[in-house]
């Protein structure tokens, strides 16, 4: 077979119809595939699976996923080769609040599981969004949800200083009444009270080779979901531990152990800012790992949202080289441009 000089037009479709048998809508994915040169790890944030003032139901959080779907969907078409990974902090929360509603009749489940319990269910939804988008559209693309766990240190200090925000946000009169129950609370970014949950810091993933195989195959491979099952290893068996890990930090890992071209933080704000809800507030068009660092050493991003998202773009410069990208979902097209987000470079 010639090689064309352009697969992505089609000039493969004549041989492989008249050739080889091959379905035409078949044959132009097949060319597709062999320009599909171009490697990312996005990072969905909870903006795409639950928006504020929306209570959390099945059919919010569905219609919420398959509109950010749109968007990933037209990455594959322009080329990508995909790892998703996606927040779960409101999911954990309101399971965390419905066992101890029930916990009179049903046994509570540890944190660690109910991390798992959301990763399945929100990779569920998100590669049933993603199938029948690419059937709407004619393509048939293969996609993978891998649950994953993450090893982390016992002794990492985390435990003793929980950080996480996870579930929905409360008034303070709600928070005071939980911390003098022994939970720890925070106001977050000025947004409201969110309860705080241990996250210490990813030191491996566990299924990463089962994730690069499944890559080499798959457009779109949901993995890391909510950061990723925490465990601990003792005695040489991996346990589970009550955390939520920073699934920022741990796509970063995740990016940087499988060489990944680009990594992509998606949120619910389109620049990474300076002096954030001031009247002076600035939106960096660029930021050098450099002036990242010095900004985190400053205070300048929240401890429960921009900061981690900032460090993991720096991990991930740091060690690859390549650019990291902060923007909104709605404003992706433009910022891979050039022309909106926050591009993280060396």
């Amino acid at each position: 077979m010639q090689t064309p000089i352009n697969p992505i037009s089609g000039e493969w479709l004549p041989l492989l119809v008249q050739e080889h048998g091959i379905m035409e809508n078949e044959a132009l994915i097949f060319c597709k595939v062999m320009v599909m040169d171009k490697t990312a790890v996005v990072a969905l944030g909870g903006n795409a699976i639950l928006r504020p003032g929306q209570r959390g139901t099945y059919a919010e959080q569905m219609e919420n996923i398959q509109a950010s779907c749109q968007t990933l969907v037209q990455l594959v078409q322009d080329g990508y080769k995909l790892i998703l990974t996606h927040g779960n902090g409101p999911q954990v929360g309101n399971l965390l609040i419905q066992n101890e509603c029930t916990a009179q009749t049903i046994p509570i489940q540890p944190l660690h599981s109910c991390v798992a319990q959301t990763q399945g269910q929100l990779g569920y939804m998100i590669q049933s969004s993603l199938d029948n988008i690419f059937k709407q559209r004619g393509l048939t693309v293969r996609t993978a949800t891998i649950v994953t766990r993450v090893l982390v240190d016992a002794k990492d200090p985390a435990f003793e200083a929980p950080s996480k925000p996870v579930g929905p946000f409360f008034s303070k009169e709600h928070a005071q009444a939980r911390i003098e129950c022994g939970e720890t609370w925070m106001n977050d970014s000025g947004r409201g009270w969110r309860r705080m949950v241990p996250s210490p810091i990813p030191q491996e993933i566990v299924e990463l080779e089962i994730i690069r195989n499944t890559f080499d195959q798959c457009a779109v491979t949901i993995a890391v979901g909510g950061g990723g099952i925490p465990v601990i290893e003792n005695d040489n068996q991996l346990i589970g531990i009550d955390a939520v890990i920073d699934k920022d930090l741990a796509s970063s890992l995740m990016a940087r152990s499988l060489c990944i071209d680009s990594f992509i933080i998606l949120t619910d704000v389109n620049n990474v800012k300076l002096n954030f809800g001031q009247p002076h507030e600035i939106n960096l068009s660029e930021l050098t790992v450099a002036e990242g660092e010095r900004h985190i050493a400053n205070g300048q991003f929240g401890v429960g949202s921009m900061a981690p998202k900032v460090q993991a773009a720096l991990e991930f410069v740091k060690s690859t080289g390549h650019h990291a990208l902060i923007t909104s979902l709605t404003e992706l097209g433009t910022a891979l441009k050039g022309k909106a987000g926050t591009v993280i470079r060396p």
